[in-house]
């Protein structure tokens, strides 16, 4: 199962990465801004499926995930709601082929929903 990182920039300027046992991030996530309560609540989710997906796979829950949606939660909690949280970079990212099919999720961008239609 590969996994991956991502950095976020804080709006204190905290710079920290985040693991992820999945690349499910790039279902919920894409470089940019998000308000604090909307990253928080993505990435939280996309933790959730990965660890789902370990247990689904190994047998057992994925503690780092779990770990990791911890950090964010308590990270989040140091800034208001509506505040400002940069996703720099994802590492790595989606091999060439799944780009194209991940454009259709495009209403990851920041300030949209997944029920969004794209245009």
């Amino acid at each position: 199962m590969p996994e991956m990182t991502v950095q976020v920039r804080w709006p204190d300027g905290l710079s920290r990465h985040y693991y992820s046992p999945s690349l499910v991030l790039h279902d919920h996530l894409a470089p940019g801004m998000y308000r604090v309560d909307d990253f928080r609540s993505r990435a939280t989710t996309a933790l959730d499926e990965a660890s789902a997906r370990v247990r689904a796979k190994y047998g057992f829950a994925c503690t780092s995930a779990a770990a990791s949606a911890e950090e964010i939660a308590v990270d989040a909690a140091r800034h208001p709601d509506s505040a400002e949280v940069e996703v720099v970079s994802m590492y790595p990212p989606l091999p060439v082929a799944e780009v194209a099919s991940i454009r259709a999720v495009a209403s990851l961008r920041p300030g949209s929903s997944s029920s969004e239609e794209l245009s």
